[in-house]
């Protein structure tokens, strides 16, 4: 017979309204609702409006978190710059030395890297969190359409059109903090495409011309085509967040060319997983930035510029009731 003399538990914590503050794991007992709650991860999967821009954009680029995001650039080309708090955005009094719309952006809110851009451009400016310099450099493809990630001393540059008559380009290139250097081209030449991750370890997927489902993934020296493509295709800037064995896309146009989308897909490192939720309001010519679990979207178009905004939320920390039956 199982002797238990000696077996101890906690002490589970009483109270007449639940904790202000709890941690995670905590568990206690609320004699008003007569419920015993703790609080623990929940998969919420879910869009939710956040504070809308100050100047509505499309072609713009993001960088930074949902809580502390700098947002800059827009077709037409202008330089303007925004920084967002997690409530709401406020309009920076000096933006890009050369405004451009179509661009990339990487990094986080006081260290963000802006390159290429439309005009067909390799300019690449660096952001203090006050201001934007020139960096001496820029990229050896000039292009528009691209897409980034990373961060400011480490970012990758992919894709895009080369040329103004509208060259689809391959180019991969990687970004030291100074300096751009051509890395081995990725499988497909393309433009408006997704990419996440970092300048050694990224996903890339969707893309223009038609809406394509294929996904290449880097490993800091190549790039390699994988098996899983993308359950909704879409081009026109497909955005997203992550990283990659954790990624997220949203948003973007499936055909006819500009009918936006509100599709989100959730990426765990080998296939995509369509949430069965979208986006309030679908677009493309947006921007994106942040976790799997924590993501910001802001501008685009849905046949016209929009400031809306709006916060994704994976998993998260909540109060949950818990039952013994």
């Amino acid at each position: 017979m199982a002797n238990y003399t000696g077996i101890q538990g906690q002490n589970i914590l009483i109270v007449d309204t639940d904790p202000a503050n709890p941690i995670e794991g905590q568990i206690w007992y609320n004699t008003t609702s007569n419920l015993l709650k703790g609080y623990a991860n929940v998969v919420i999967n879910a869009w939710a409006s956040g504070g809308n821009l100050n100047t509505a954009r499309q072609g713009l680029a993001l960088a930074g978190t949902q809580t502390a995001a700098v947002a800059f650039g827009s077709s037409p080309a202008t330089g303007t710059t925004e920084n967002y708090n997690g409530t709401s955005w406020t309009s920076n009094p000096t933006g890009l030395n050369t405004g451009r719309g179509f661009l990339a952006g990487a990094g986080t809110q006081t260290a963000a890297l802006a390159f290429g851009g439309n005009p067909v451009s390799s300019a690449t400016e660096k952001w203090n969190g006050t201001a934007w310099t020139n960096n001496p450099t820029g990229l050896n493809t000039a292009r528009q359409e691209l897409a980034g990630c990373g961060l400011q001393t480490a970012a990758l540059a992919v894709n895009g059109i080369s040329s103004p008559g509208g060259t689809r380009s391959a180019a991969s290139e990687s970004f030291n903090g100074s300096t751009w250097t051509n890395t081995p081209s990725l499988n497909t030449a393309n433009y408006g495409r997704t990419l996440f991750g970092t300048n050694t370890a990224a996903i890339c997927s969707g893309g223009a011309d038609s809406p394509i489902t294929a996904t290449e993934s880097w490993n800091g020296t190549s790039w390699t085509t994988l098996p899983a493509n993308m359950n909704t295709g879409r081009l026109l800037y497909t955005q997203s967040a992550g990283t990659q064995t954790a990624g997220l896309a949203f948003g973007g146009a499936v055909a006819p060319y500009n009918t936006a989308t509100t599709a989100t897909e959730l990426w765990n490192g080998s296939t995509w997983t369509s949430n069965p939720t979208g986006l309030a309001t679908g677009r493309y010519w947006s921007t994106g930035c942040g976790t799997q679990n924590a993501a910001l979207m802001s501008g685009g178009s849905t046949g016209s510029a929009t400031a809306a905004t709006e916060e994704w939320t994976g998993t998260a920390l909540t109060t949950r009731t818990i039952t013994t039956s």
